[in-house]
Formats: structure tokens, C-alpha cells, sequence
């Protein structure tokens, strides 16, 4: 009987309705989308459009002296293959500055429009629709209640 009265109220605490929280909302933007969609993103576009063409040669260039190291062997071609090596990566960290110092601006301007409208429709979180489709940290989304991209570049404009 004692164990019965005192199983019995915690019981009906157990029937007694949770408190509701409301649900926390997850966005997505095409941060590039927003970005092509700025008007002063023209001279940051041009660039990232340049240093992309320019490490596409380069790579290129090295999957060559890859090939051509790999079937000859000689101590000359895998030199060049280094030096190759060695000047992709001097570009490419070249290039991350200039491209990281160009788009400051811009992303300044990308992430207040964001919070202003994940703010106003309730999102609690908003992911870039790239990074996440990458890193596969989305499996699923519905676009049309999760894309926040017209609506940011309509803040943007």
C-alpha cells in the first residue's frame, strides 16, 4: 500500500501536458545566389572568376607532369612536377587572402540580411546550401519551406 501511495502521484505527474516549446526552424540560402544577386559584388565576382580559371590551368598543368612523371620516371619530370606542386599552392594561398579580403564587405551585408529575415520568420538557424549539401550535414530539406534565398536577396536589394 505505502509503495502504491507513492507511485501514485508521481503517476499523475507523468499524464500532466509538457509544456510546448516552440519548434526551432532550419533555413538555407545560396550564399552565391545572394552574393551575384548584390550590385557591388562585380569586382569580388571577377576576381573569385579569375583565380578559379587560373588554378583550373594550374591544376591541370600538374595532373600533366603527373602523368608524364609517372610514365617516365625521370628525375627532371618529377622536378617539375614539384615545382608545379609548389607554385599551386603559393597561388592558392595568394588567392585565399585576396578573395577572403574582397568578400568582407559583402558578407557583412549577406549575414545581417540573413538574421534580419530568419529573425522576422522564425528560423533559429540557417545553414549556406553548399557547405551543408558538402559536408552532408542536410540529408533532406523541403526547399519551399526552407529556402531562404529569394527573400534575402529581396533584403539585400
Amino acid at each position: 500500500m505505502n509503495k502504491f501511495l507513492i507511485l501514485f502521484p508521481l503517476a499523475l505527474l507523468a499524464t500532466v501536458p509538457q509544456a510546448q516549446t516552440p519548434k526551432n526552424r532550419v533555413g538555407l540560402i545560396d550564399v552565391q545566389a545572394a552574393v551575384r544577386a548584390m550590385p557591388a559584388s562585380k569586382a569580388y565576382l571577377d576576381l573569385s572568376a579569375r583565380v578559379d580559371a587560373d588554378l583550373k590551368d594550374k591544376r591541370s598543368k600538374i595532373d600533366a607532369l603527373t602523368a608524364k612523371a609517372g610514365a617516365t620516371g625521370s628525375a627532371a619530370d618529377r622536378k617539375a612536377l614539384l615545382d608545379a606542386q609548389q607554385a599551386y599552392n603559393t597561388a592558392q594561398s595568394g588567392y585565399t587572402g585576396r578573395i577572403a579580403t574582397a568578400f568582407q564587405p559583402l558578407a557583412v551585408k549577406v549575414n545581417a540580411a540573413v538574421a534580419q529575415v530568419a529573425k522576422s520568420n522564425g528560423y533559429s538557424v540557417v545553414m549556406d546550401r553548399q557547405i551543408a549539401a558538402q559536408n552532408r550535414l542536410v540529408v533532406y530539406a523541403n526547399a519551399s519551406t526552407t529556402d531562404l534565398t529569394p527573400a534575402v536577396i529581396k533584403a539585400l536589394k
